[in-house]
């Protein structure tokens, strides 16, 4: 199971959110120094988000080019990726390892609906097998913007929706998200057996026994943001699990 840390960027700064609410904010630094950081620690692959982006406010796309640039391991990107032209670029031009999406996965679950069809088939296999599916749930159903849009969509659903067309799957209850008081582990694990995709967790763990657990239950992959940060969790403690 890979240990991700979590660089997620606000207003060019290393933050964390509770629950995905800008009130909450709490910096760390400079992102790029905090790659590195992590990198030097053991990390393979590092998940960085640009908050300003996912919450509409902005974006920080030359801070998440700067980390790749610094670093060689493989970069899972997400936050505002809102159409096709966008994930493509982020994929080819910029050299992002992986791209998460969420908002733009329900746009193509209504077009299918609606029309029949999905957007992400017109991409080449190739790109497809470099996409991510970000499943932020709230109470079983999909949330979108920036956590604030509950779509009525069963998280479970949409993952079978995608389960022949992209790389995998990144789970994040948010629920606990932030809260650092433990995961869902039975929302994560309901995620992981409905698929035979990789899935990667995220939202709430806070300890050790957390990853014990999130690893037993087969997960790909956890990424630990807050904990981190804050020490409740030590890296290379958790490497070792």
């Amino acid at each position: 199971m890979k240990i991700i840390p979590a660089i997620d960027i606000k207003e060019g700064k290393c933050t964390q959110l509770v629950g995905g609410k800008a009130s909450t904010a709490k910096y760390y630094g400079d992102p790029v120094e905090a790659a590195k950081r992590w990198i030097s620690l053991g990390a393979e692959i590092l998940h960085v988000i640009d908050l300003d982006a996912t919450l509409g406010t902005g974006d920080n796309i030359k801070s998440v080019l700067k980390i790749k640039e610094a670093v060689k391991a493989p970069i899972h990107f997400g936050g505002g990726v809102r159409d096709y032209g966008y994930c493509k670029k982020l994929l080819v031009e910029c050299g992002i390892d992986r791209v998460a999406i969420g908002t733009l996965a329900i746009k193509d679950h209504m077009m299918r609906r609606e029309e029949g069809s999905m957007e992400i088939k017109n991409l080449p296999q190739a790109l497809r097998e470099r996409i991510i599916i970000s499943l932020d749930s709230k109470g079983g159903k999909v949330v979108t913007h920036g956590w604030k849009t509950n779509t009525g969509v069963e998280t479970v659903k949409l993952a079978e929706e995608f389960e022949d067309l992209v790389w995998g799957f990144l789970y994040t209850d948010v629920d606990v998200e932030g809260q650092m008081k433990g995961i869902n582990l039975e929302g994560t694990r309901r995620i992981i057996d409905a698929t035979d995709k990789p899935v990667i967790a995220s939202g709430g763990i806070s300890s050790i026994d957390d990853v014990r657990g999130l690893k037993d239950a087969g997960a790909w992959g956890v990424v630990l943001g807050k904990a981190l940060y804050e020490g409740k969790i030590d890296y290379i403690e958790a490497l070792k699990c």
